[in-house]
């Protein structure tokens, strides 16, 4: 099947750009003030048991937190993002460090091409939300064509409960205006708007259909969902091309 330009979904960047790399290090300052990043990473780290002689690939790495943190454990990562400043500043960043078991990689998740061996994990934090739904399942069937059998896929992003779905949005943008003020108010806001986030449910079957099992779940606040996933079965890619 081939692919045809006119319909093939061209992923960028949605919601707000960063063109600079002065840009890009104010984010990374900024999301260190409301979260403690290297403490959400120890828990990935600790939860996909990742191992020295392991390999793993962080899709939508952004300024490459997870990236640095997972290259401590294992043997080898694979950095993906669509941002090349973004990709940039992460690059910086490990060589600044000495950190040499990265590859950096501008691409996504329907363009990155993985041609060394299956890997035997796979990370997405607040990155699949730049696909409508029919792409995000393209993609995880993409995924789970890079993975071993057996080997486990970790997503978070915003990911709605259906339940009391209105009130739970308010209340969360309400509790981030609190820590970020108002330029944070309008960031997810405008989030909500004009991104692709999506119900549990939905995110639920397009995982199962691509060949994963749900071992762990919650949608936190009933807006921010996180998953591991174990790869059980390989999956037919039902768009071959990609």
């Amino acid at each position: 099947m081939n692919i045809s330009s006119s319909w093939e979904y061209k992923e960028i960047q949605i919601g707000k750009d960063y063109n600079t790399l002065e840009e890009v290090e104010a984010y990374d300052a900024r999301h260190g003030t409301f979260r403690n990043i290297d403490e959400e990473n120890d828990k990935i780290v600790k939860l996909l048991r990742l191992a020295p002689e392991q390999s793993v690939i962080d899709i939508g790495t952004g300024t490459g937190a997870f990236a640095l943190r997972a290259a401590r454990s294992c043997a080898m990562v694979y950095a993906i993002d669509i941002s090349s400043v973004m990709l940039e500043y992460a690059a910086r960043k490990s060589r600044a460090l000495g950190v040499k078991n990265i590859v950096f990689c501008h691409a996504g998740f329907l363009t990155y091409r993985h041609t060394a061996a299956p890997v035997d994990a796979i990370v997405t934090s607040t990155a699949m939300h730049h696909l409508p739904d029919f792409w995000k399942g393209i993609a995880l069937h993409r995924i789970n064509n890079m993975m071993k059998t057996g080997g486990h896929l970790f997503l978070s992003d915003v990911i709605f409960s259906p339940d009391n779905t209105y009130e739970n949005i308010e209340k969360w943008i309400s509790k981030l205006e609190q820590i970020g003020g108002s330029s944070l108010r309008q960031d997810v806001e405008a989030h909500i708007s004009k991104e692709y986030s999506t119900f549990d449910w939905v995110m639920d079957g397009l995982l199962e259909r691509a060949g994963f099992c749900i071992v762990e779940r919650a949608i936190e606040e009933g807006v921010v969902g996180k998953y591991l996933c174990r790869k059980d079965r390989g999956t037919h890619n039902p768009y071959k091309a990609l």
